[in-house]
């Protein structure tokens, strides 16, 4: 039996002062009883909450997820960790068919060889089925429509290490794309897409429950001859089976945004991502990735001549501090999107200090400093 201690223990909407009482990699018990233990930790004055859970994310400490190794794809969720990251879901940008899958096969050798130090639960692929009016940072020149025998044939091979595939719905004829993933248990996400509201109430209807980094690539109300149609935007704010995950670095979404997005959808169906680059947690502050010259700058990573964005160089824990900070939300409410909601999202047994849910625990300070890792049960050292 392992014991915890805290006057800052983050569970539901509250901060408990007590204990936390861990066995067999499962939370057993959270008391206010001082029990006999074999081991414990005392971390009175800094929080405790559930283990955060990064559902998109391109890699960090100089790891890419995408045209690396597998010992890469292992750093960099190692670095993650470090950061609060106790699952992780590595994402695949869209390039040749052939990289990508690539990329599948060494995250799910480097889920499976024991050596990460949190849980890499499998890879998310953006793209390639992307809309190039959409691309945002993606590469034109790799974006295509859905092509069966190409998808078929990585998720009848791979299909227990991908976790979900972000796709444009309105490229997707009769959501058959759609369909064909959610039938196999993989996340069917819309993103970097200019779609209409008809396209997405297809791709609703196909199993589509989720949309990527919202307001990020992602279609608004369009006007046709004085004829308004709704976008992704709008379709993610009108129907309640969707949830949105957004980029909560406090660069790629004003603090009004943010709060704007939680008030219509609630906390319940917002995820929290860091959708971090590479040189997340690093000290580069300029370069070239895939191609593009780059600077960092403000805490983000821009296109070196500053015209827009270049993706975002945030950890985990930066995320609460914006929601916190920024937003004004409290620590309890700010955890709940980076824990329990993606678990939810992702339909896993983490995500809240509750009997009988997997031990997966981080501690922070008042700071937003991580200090302390607990997965399964075990310290991360």
């Amino acid at each position: 039996m392992m014991k915890i201690k805290s006057d800052k223990i983050v569970v539901g909407k509250e901060l408990f002062d007590g204990y936390v009482y861990v066995l067999n990699g499962k939370i057993a018990e959270i008391t206010k009883e001082d029990k006999p233990s074999d081991e414990s930790y005392d971390f009175t004055g800094k929080y405790v909450s559930a283990g955060f859970i990064d559902i998109h994310t391109h890699g960090a400490g100089g790891y890419a997820f995408m045209n690396s190794s597998v010992e890469d794809v292992i750093a960099g969720c190692n670095f993650h960790l470090r950061h609060g990251t106790t699952s992780i879901v590595p994402t695949i940008s869209a390039g040749e068919f052939q990289t990508m899958k690539n990329a599948v096969v060494n995250i799910d050798e480097a889920k499976k060889s024991g050596k990460a130090k949190g849980n890499i639960l499998g890879a998310h692929l953006e793209g390639p089925y992307l809309s190039p009016k959409q691309a945002g940072a993606q590469c034109p020149a790799f974006i295509t429509p859905p092509i069966k025998g190409e998808y078929e044939s990585l998720v009848e091979e791979y299909g227990e290490s991908i976790v979900r595939w972000t796709y444009a719905p309105e490229n997707d004829e009769n959501g058959a794309f759609c369909r064909y993933l959610t039938e196999r248990g993989i996340i069917a996400s819309a993103g970097h897409t200019d779609a209409k509201y008809p396209d997405m109430a297809v791709a609703i209807d196909n199993g589509c429950n989720l949309i990527t980094h919202l307001y990020s690539c992602t279609s608004t109300v369009t006007r046709d001859h004085g004829f308004r149609s709704l976008g992704v935007i709008e379709s993610a704010f009108l129907r309640d089976e969707l949830y949105v995950e957004i980029i909560a670095d406090g660069k790629h979404l004003p603090s009004d945004l943010i709060k704007m997005i939680i008030k219509i959808k609630g906390v319940d169906k917002v995820a929290l991502i860091t959708d971090s680059l590479e040189i997340a947690g690093t000290d580069v502050k300029e370069g070239v990735m895939s191609g593009t010259e780059f600077i960092v700058e403000d805490g983000v990573c821009k296109l070196k001549d500053r015209s827009a964005f270049a993706g975002s160089v945030a950890t985990a824990n930066r995320l609460i501090e914006t929601l916190v900070k920024a937003c004004g939300f409290d620590v309890p409410t700010a955890v709940k999107m980076l824990t329990e909601t993606p678990a939810k999202i992702l339909k896993i047994n983490k995500g809240v200090l509750e009997k009988g849910y997997d031990a997966d625990v981080v501690v922070f300070d008042g700071d937003f400093v991580v200090t302390d890792v607990f997965v399964g049960g075990k310290k991360a050292e």
